[in-house]
């Protein structure tokens, strides 16, 4: 497992709509590996292998991370923001953020009052954030309407394998994707592999369908996260019960084709992967449920990294999960 690309991947900054710097460093590392690198007018990389092959894999994993953007900035230099995706609003005020200036990174912190935790309405528009601007012009000095804002976070290894950071929701599923390529490349794989970075999962999903629209897969593999219950008290009785350290998870739902589970499952089986399973009563609320119903329809495959604290500024997750993901992934594109 490749950990300087892990760590480029999410030491940049991803919000919805404002992807580049992550797929910068996607591209970066991949000419070394893929045939073609490809982009769309929204930012889309789709990383190929074997371009040649009549049989086109699509594995699909989203760029973009939950934040916010600039929506205005006052008179006295405090700026205003927008939300883009389901940020946990209450883990903001108080915390320092880092914005996608003009001319680089520009700190600030999000302004809170003891009874700013007394709301139980707050919202990204309530918030105020605090740049040491004393005017608005000093500020569009440094940044501009539309800047993406994140929380300033570390990645920081833990115990047992574990690491934690913002956002490997779902930048580890684009390391994933992108590592297993270059394993199949390695094991000699001959099918066609369309690794897809996709844009605007936690918004719109318009990257997958765009991808997929234009890649016409005869499958397609989905790497995202999804929720451990194995802590806090974790409801064991909608999706099932996912362990941290458990395993790629796979997913049974009426969108997912029940005979691709089923490889993935003996390629795991074969190499000595333990997997685990979870259900959905319906959509999965991954780039899948755009993919699926692409061009004449997708048959697809969902496979996903258990995480805990998710949406939050310290999401958790296993090195032996993600290291689980890439080699069956890899396994099955060779198959």
């Amino acid at each position: 497992m490749n950990e300087t690309f892990l760590e480029n991947i999410l030491c940049e900054v991803s919000v919805s709509g404002c992807e580049e710097p992550v797929q910068e460093v996607v591209k970066a590392y991949m000419e070394n590996y893929a045939d073609e690198i490809r982009e769309d007018e929204i930012g889309d990389v789709v990383c190929v292998l074997n371009p040649e092959s009549e049989r086109r894999i699509m594995l699909s994993a989203h760029a973009d991370e939950i934040g916010a953007v600039i929506s205005h900035v006052k008179e006295d230099g405090h700026i205003q923001v927008v939300n883009r995706g389901g940020i946990i609003s209450f883990t903001y005020p108080g915390q320092q953020i880092k914005i996608c200036g003009k001319e680089g990174t520009v700190y600030g912190v999000v302004e809170a009052t003891r009874e700013t935790f007394g709301s139980k309405e707050l919202k990204a528009k309530d918030f105020l954030v605090d740049i040491g601007a004393r005017t608005r012009e000093e500020a569009y000095e440094k940044i501009s309407l539309g800047d993406a804002v994140v929380l300033d976070t570390h990645i920081r290894k833990m115990m047992n394998g574990r690491l934690t950071a913002r956002a490997l929701d779902d930048r580890l599923g684009v390391f994933i994707i992108m590592e297993a390529l270059r394993r199949a490349k390695e094991k000699g794989c001959k099918a066609g592999v369309y690794a897809a970075s996709t844009v605007g999962e936690e918004t719109t999903k318009n990257g997958a369908y765009w991808c997929s629209s234009r890649i016409k897969p005869d499958l397609a593999v989905i790497v995202d996260v999804t929720y451990c219950t194995d802590y806090g008290d974790g409801e064991t009785a909608e999706a099932g019960e996912v362990l941290l350290g458990g395993g790629p998870v796979l997913c049974n739902s009426p969108t997912v084709a029940k005979r691709l589970n089923d490889q993935v499952e003996d390629c795991a089986a074969d190499l000595g992967i333990p997997v685990q399973r979870e259900a959905a009563g319906g959509l999965t609320c991954t780039d899948g449920d755009k993919i699926h119903f692409s061009g004449e329809g997708v048959p697809l495959v969902l496979v996903s990294i258990p995480l805990r604290y998710m949406h939050t500024p310290a999401e958790v997750a296993d090195r032996k999960d993600v290291e689980g993901c890439i080699e069956l992934i890899a396994e099955f594109l060779c198959r």
